[in-house]
């Protein structure tokens, strides 16, 4: 199944400007000297939560802790992903800081309530300075089996091709860059894929080639492709992310600086094949240079039966 229902948000503690991710992250914007960070992300988180709920969507919310401070902690879908064969998959983070967000207990829980059949650990690639951050890096079709990837400082080959043959999945891969020619730093701020639509900003994809072999991609594989301009790029529309409600039915999940940006023809066309859900996190958006996609670290193992032994 291309969606889940159940999705995994880490409710911040610290939230603040990353210095040691902002090197090759163009979207963070510092705060104002007085600006009360914390509060104005924990209110866009609560209240993303309680519209993700109402849409009939499981949430798992884990409470970050303040100690070790690791300021990106409201984006867990970079160090880890999980898959229906009970695969976790743990993912070599560029940011120091970053890496720290593995021990703060999200693991332990996720391993206490759900069945995690093999462990897939790709940490030690950091010892190298290999990377590949998650769903950040990889945009995943899970029906069709494919990989979507823009090579970047934190996308290396040689991680991604380890996860993509471990997985089983044909490999997309292209360069991306900004309108400043600078590699974009994660494949999910210029496109996202769902059941049966994907966002696109294709004109990030320099090379010709690259560029056609993407949206022939896209569409062998039973897409509608909506092209997005360098303005919405920028605006993060190219960061949602497709889950369903209780039912089944099919929500598209964007920030509202994101929605704002689409016109009439492209929100026609997602109202066609989902329920685009909005949500206000323009201060998450701001200072931590990720948006409504990064929020949200999918859950598809199966929970486990009492009494089972955890993996260890």
């Amino acid at each position: 199944m291309q969606t889940t229902n159940t999705v995994l948000m880490i409710r911040p503690t610290r939230f603040s400007f990353n210095q040691d991710t902002a090197a090759n992250n163009r979207f963070q914007r510092p705060a104002a000297v007085s600006e009360d960070v914390q509060r104005k992300a924990l209110e866009e988180f609560d209240g993303y939560v309680a519209a993700l709920r109402a849409h009939g969507v499981e949430v798992l919310v884990h409470n970050d802790r303040e100690a070790p401070h690791t300021p990106d902690s409201i984006f867990p879908n970079n160090w880890w992903s999980s898959h229906p064969d009970g695969t976790l998959v743990l993912y070599p983070m560029q940011g120091h800081n970053r890496r720290l967000e593995r021990d703060k207990g999200v693991l332990d829980w996720l391993r206490d309530h759900y069945q995690v059949e093999q462990l897939l650990d790709l940490s030690h690639l950091e010892l190298h300075d290999m990377f590949l951050e998650g769903t950040g890096s990889m945009v995943l079709d899970r029906e069709a089996r494919i990989c979507y990837a823009g090579y970047s400082t934190r996308t290396h080959a040689q991680a991604l091709d380890q996860v993509v043959d471990h997985l089983g999945y044909a490999l997309c891969a292209f360069n991306a860059v900004d309108r400043q020619g600078v590699a974009i730093y994660h494949t999910n701020v210029m496109m996202s894929v769902g059941s049966r639509l994907a966002v696109a900003c294709l004109e990030s994809v320099a090379q010709a080639d690259e560029r056609q072999s993407l949206r022939t991609c896209l569409e062998d594989s039973g897409k509608q492709v909506i092209a997005l301009s360098w303005e919405q790029l920028e605006s993060f529309a190219g960061n949602m992310l497709e889950v369903h409600g209780a039912a089944g039915e099919p929500l598209l999940v964007m920030s509202r600086t994101a929605w704002q940006s689409l016109d009439a023809v492209q929100r026609r066309l997602i109202e066609a094949h989902t329920t685009p859900l909005p949500v206000n996190i323009d201060t998450i958006e701001r200072i931590g240079g990720g948006s409504a996609r990064c929020m949200l670290a999918e859950v598809y193992l199966n929970k486990r039966m009492p009494g089972a032994q955890a993996l260890g």
